[in-house]
């Protein structure tokens, strides 16, 4: 969205920027839905913090699991990109990423069980925002603890409103897919 200035990383507020400057370091850039979710400083710095604490809490194939899932179903280019290139780098397969990708857990041996059952859960919350999402989160707290269930439910709001965000204003992936995937 062209009508939409993004913020520079030198323009933010110094929390704000402090915050994001790991970010920033380990990607080389700010990137775009950094630079116009800035417009709302407060918010963005609770998005990130969020966005940690999940990393913090849950196992990182199963953040992955969840961020490739939503932003795959979603068609949020942009973060799929992203995710796409940090599975790669925290060592996870490019088999087991474009497994994810095809959205079926049922009949994908890339997938562990409880993989499956966590994909499985995360696409009924966004299919049905939620409301058909009771017996897959059942069925995943059978082989999961309440945290899990907890952090993948989070994980996908999180991803949900990333999503949101990204397909309204038009932000796409500023790469190409590692896996040779369009944007």
């Amino acid at each position: 969205m062209d009508s939409l200035p993004g913020i520079s990383f030198d323009a933010l507020p110094a929390e704000l920027a402090e915050l994001l400057r790991p970010r920033v370091e380990r990607l080389g850039y700010l990137g775009e839905f950094f630079r116009v979710a800035a417009h709302q400083p407060a918010a963005l710095g609770h998005f990130v913090r969020f966005t940690e604490a999940l990393k913090e809490a849950l196992p990182e194939r199963l953040m992955e699991l969840v961020a490739l899932t939503v932003s795959t179903r979603l068609g949020n280019s942009y973060e799929r990109v992203q995710h796409e290139r940090l599975g790669l780098k925290l060592g996870f397969s490019e088999a087991w990423i474009r497994a994810v990708e095809r959205l079926e857990p049922d009949a994908d041996e890339e997938l562990d069980p409880f993989e499956r059952a966590a994909q499985r859960l995360v696409l009924a919350v966004v299919d049905s925002q939620g409301r058909a999402a009771t017996r897959p989160a059942e069925q995943f707290l059978a082989i999961a603890d309440p945290e899990s269930l907890m952090g993948v439910l989070l994980a996908t709001g999180r991803y949900l409103a990333h999503a949101a965000v990204c397909n309204a204003i038009g932000i796409t992936a500023p790469f190409d897919s590692p896996l040779g995937r369009s944007s």
